[in-house]
């Protein structure tokens, strides 16, 4: 069975003071609604269990109804920092989970064919990504604004999610994470535990609300 974990308890802190941007409204829906629909939509995902913040349980619960969502399992409240919010979710999988995928729900371009495609190459290896290429010029910029040098960008990738993993794979790896330790991603914390992931290559739009003006492009890739 493949559990999916929509993750949408951040503290959002770069959208306004007091802005939870997982349930601002993305052109007809909450922002949350649209990864929500891409998991209800596909095949090879058999639950939702979704992470919010403790006070918006109830309206998860009520936008989940809504739009339709029978797959989700249960909602969660999530934690101070991402680990924390995947570990409430690992809690309450069923044990008969063997592919879990992970998800910001702050990307809401998430599609049905790119979670089954990742799910399909989990099912293949332990751990599994979407990503591009980076195309941008990197610099290194030490002392704050100020370039010290060019940083190649061969080989280098821009991660994204869902991400996958085997289930005991990814349960493993959170268990024997250090308790001060901070993972920016998920698969970091299954590095961290000496397995390798593997990069799906994805080019359609998949970037993360993160300012105000994010959610203005977004309105216009997803009318």
């Amino acid at each position: 069975m493949t559990t999916a974990v929509i993750l949408a308890a951040g503290k959002s802190t770069r959208m306004g003071e007091g802005v939870d941007k997982a349930f601002l409204s993305l052109v007809d829906r909450p922002v949350v609604a649209w990864s929500l629909q891409a998991f209800e939509r596909c095949a090879d995902v058999d639950r939702i269990i979704l992470v919010v913040r403790k006070d918006q349980i109830v309206a998860s619960k009520a936008v989940a109804k809504m739009f339709g969502i029978s797959k989700l399992q249960t909602v969660v409240a999530g934690g101070a920092k991402r680990q924390d919010s995947v570990l409430a979710a690992l809690q309450v999988c069923e044990p008969d989970t063997r592919t879990l995928v992970i998800h910001d729900g702050a990307r809401p371009c998430v599609t049905p064919e790119m979670i089954s495609s990742l799910v399909a190459l989990a099912r293949r290896t332990p751990a599994a990504t979407v990503g591009r290429p980076v195309i941008d010029t990197l610099k290194n910029c030490p002392k704050g604004t100020t370039v010290a040098e060019t940083v190649s960008r061969e080989k280098i990738w821009a991660v994204q999610t869902p991400q996958a993993f085997q289930y005991s794979v990814i349960k493993k790896a959170y268990a024997s994470l250090p308790a001060k330790s901070e993972v920016t991603d998920d698969c970091q914390a299954v590095e961290l535990s000496g397995v390798q992931v593997k990069v799906l290559r994805v080019d359609e739009p998949n970037f993360k609300l993160t300012t105000p003006s994010d959610l203005q492009l977004l309105s216009k890739l997803l009318k």
